[in-house]
């Protein structure tokens, strides 16, 4: 249960992040959109190393599944561009790409 609030909570730092720079160089805004932006980035670094998985290059690989939901839930609810069924597709596969992943080895 501690995995996927860790993964819940980098995804929204980067996805985040990502955003407020996005908001700061594509759209204008101030920045310290730009400020909020990098620290959130820093912040998501930092909480990925809390994951018990034994490799970086698994919990950056898990990550990435997870986070292309998370985008999705993101541009839905945010920047109201609803997902298509293609999208839900995508991102099931990654799921159970995921899942496969993290699964126990001796």
């Amino acid at each position: 249960m501690s995995a996927i609030i860790l993964f819940l909570v980098a995804g929204l730092a980067e996805i985040g992040g990502g955003y407020f720079i996005w908001l700061w160089l594509r759209e204008g805004r101030p920045a310290y959109f730009g400020i909020m932006g990098g620290l959130s980035l820093a912040l998501y670094g930092v909480i990925a190393t809390f994951q018990t998985f034994p490799t970086f290059g698994r919990v950056y690989a898990a990550y990435g599944g997870v986070f292309i939901v998370l985008s999705l839930l993101w541009g839905w609810g945010i920047d109201k561009k609803a997902p298509d069924i293609y999208d839900w597709i995508g991102a099931s596969i990654c799921i159970v790409g995921v899942i496969i992943m993290l699964l126990p080895r001796q």
